[in-house]
């Protein structure tokens, strides 16, 4: 299982890439407030999508790879970004 997590800092963003993930059949895709390191004020919370891939076991493998060029893209542009390490979260 790996697991991917796509930060945005609008909530409209985060529910469109949800929305289309779970179209193509992604049917672990969540949205999630996610607050930045060190910060208090609901004003300071991004919008994430998390995403649980439990057919792959590998980070390095081709698909794994794919997907991560994939999301990338996906928030790269709406103006989010992918998490390196979406275990560190929350």
């Amino acid at each position: 299982m790996i697991e991917y997590l796509m930060v945005f800092p609008q909530r409209d963003d985060a529910e469109a890439v949800a929305d289309e993930l779970r179209e193509d059949d992604l049917a672990q895709v969540r949205v999630v407030r996610d607050a930045l390191a060190g910060e208090d004020d609901s004003e300071d919370h991004d919008w994430a999508v998390h995403v649980r891939v439990d057919t792959i076991e590998d980070p390095s493998s081709a698909p794994a790879r794919a997907l991560s060029d994939r999301f990338e893209a996906m928030a790269t542009e709406r103006g989010g970004w992918l998490d390196a390490d979406p275990s560190a979260a929350g």
